[in-house]
């Protein structure tokens, strides 16, 4: 059988020969008496186990891990632990009591995972896809339960003075995010390794020293290509463990820079618009939020068109308090920073959501003479969504205010005329002219004049 199709059910109905490995004094009478005590009994058995005596039966799996290579064998170990920590993760805990203080409890699944750390292991070999998936997420939940300050792995991402174990936790932790990151970078299964290591970091990232040295390895750029639509319930699930990610990386201030410059904040509001998934337009709200009031952030959510979105998530039907609450918040954010942005700021805003109206800025000349280079921005981004307002709008207000602009820039602008007339606006404003509606018509009108006959003569119009 594919190693990549094995199941821990397929593994678990194996009959391992635990009596031929005593015999060879691979494991001693004490473990073969535990592993019958363990092995092949119902998940209440084995919980109580645990609750009995939970380091010893670790010890044992963890002495099986380290002394036996042969493969079935250790498949089903894995197995039996992931089990356990499936069952009650909590159980992590088991691999870090004191009684264990002279074990390596990383070096076995060190040796299973491929994950390079020529620093602390230089026996590690290849694994796998079953081993690598095991290993990856036992190695994942026991780093996560590790009681912090002890053994190097602090809150604050910093090492602690403790230097003499070679299983030092934060030298497992880099080895085990190096190769989480190769696997998002190069996947050793197409469809399966980068499901695995998107779900090993939504763990591992909700410890702040996680994040630090998750941007240290570069890895936020790794997510960035898995932030996109999805549509089966495996590319749903992977989107939204990466989006959890994201969510988790927004609390640290190293990451919200990197963030705010890399394409994150149009993937994940392009994602929003579209989900149906109240989980992903959650953890995406409540990314946005956390996101509003650092860096330039806010005013690209602005740029993104993310009010009016909110807006329209707002008007749909979700259960998900927490998701309504979010929403809200976002909304009142957005509010408030509109407030602080500049003139051209709220004029921008204003194009791009394509809600025009008369404010006093259309009117003003001091608007347009201040502000006509901000128009350059983006290779002429206003004017180019005016010109699409005045195709796809239907509101005469609308209409008659993109007009209006359009002849304004002709006026202020030293190249108006020609930039205006390479965009193709002369079209959609011919067209116009014959609107039912007068004010239409009349802006259209002293649009197509100052269009015609540019600077030297538009500033002779009068409206």
């Amino acid at each position: 059988m594919d190693r990549a199709d094995i199941t821990t059910e397929e593994v678990l109905k194996r009959d391992i020969p635990w009596e031929t490995y005593m015999s060879a004094k691979l494991i001693t009478e004490t473990h073969l008496q535990l592993l019958r005590r363990y092995d092949k009994t119902s998940a209440s058995q084995r919980a109580a186990l645990l609750d009995e005596d939970g380091p010893a039966f670790v010890r044992v799996f963890m002495n099986i891990l380290s002394d036996i290579s042969k493969e079935e064998t250790v498949e089903y170990v894995l197995a039996l632990i992931d089990e356990m920590l499936a069952a009650n993760p909590k159980q992590a805990r088991l691999f870090h009591d004191n009684s264990l203080s002279s074990e390596d409890t990383y070096q076995p699944f060190l040796k299973w995972d491929l994950i390079v750390i020529v620093f602390l292991l230089k026996w590690l070999q290849e694994g796998n896809l079953f081993i690598q998936d095991k290993s990856s997420k036992i190695l994942t939940l026991i780093v996560s339960a590790h009681p912090k300050g002890q053994d190097g792995l602090v809150p604050n991402g910093e090492s602690s003075h403790s230097k003499s174990k070679i299983s030092n936790t934060d030298m497992v932790l880099n080895g085990l995010l190096d190769w989480l990151c190769s696997q998002l970078k190069t996947p050793s299964h197409p469809n399966r390794t980068v499901p695995m290591a998107i779900n090993c970091l939504a763990i591992l990232l909700r410890e702040p020293c996680v994040r630090v040295s998750f941007i240290q390895s570069d890895g936020v750029k790794l997510l960035i290509p898995l932030i996109s639509p999805a549509s089966t319930q495996q590319s749903i699930q992977l989107l939204y463990e990466t989006c959890l990610c994201i969510w988790l990386l927004s609390y640290y201030d190293a990451a919200v820079d990197y963030l705010a410059t890399a394409r994150v904040l149009p993937r994940l509001v392009e994602v929003v618009k579209g989900s149906t998934k109240e989980k992903v337009v959650r953890v995406i709200a409540l990314t946005l939020l956390n996101l509003l009031p650092k860096a330039a952030c806010g005013a690209q959510m602005i740029d993104l068109g993310l009010p009016q979105i909110v807006q329209s998530l707002k008007a749909q039907a979700w259960s998900d308090e927490d998701l309504l609450g979010a929403l809200n918040q976002l909304e009142d954010g957005l509010k408030e920073h509109i407030k602080t942005l500049s003139t051209f700021d709220k004029y921008k805003q204003e194009v791009l959501q394509g809600h025009l109206d008369w404010y006093p800025m259309h009117k003003d000349p001091g608007f347009w003479r201040e502000n006509i280079t901000n128009f350059e921005e983006n290779d002429f981004q206003i004017l180019r969504v005016l010109i699409t307002i005045l195709d796809t709008s239907a509101d005469p207000t609308a209409l008659s205010v993109a007009c209006y602009d359009l002849s304004q820039f002709i006026q202020y602008h030293p190249a108006g005329r020609i930039i205006v007339s390479d965009l193709k606006a002369k079209d959609w404003v011919m067209k116009l002219m014959n609107h039912e509606n007068a004010e239409v018509t009349r802006h259209a009108l002293m649009c197509i004049q100052r269009l015609f006959l540019g600077a030297k003569y538009a500033s002779l119009l009068q409206y």
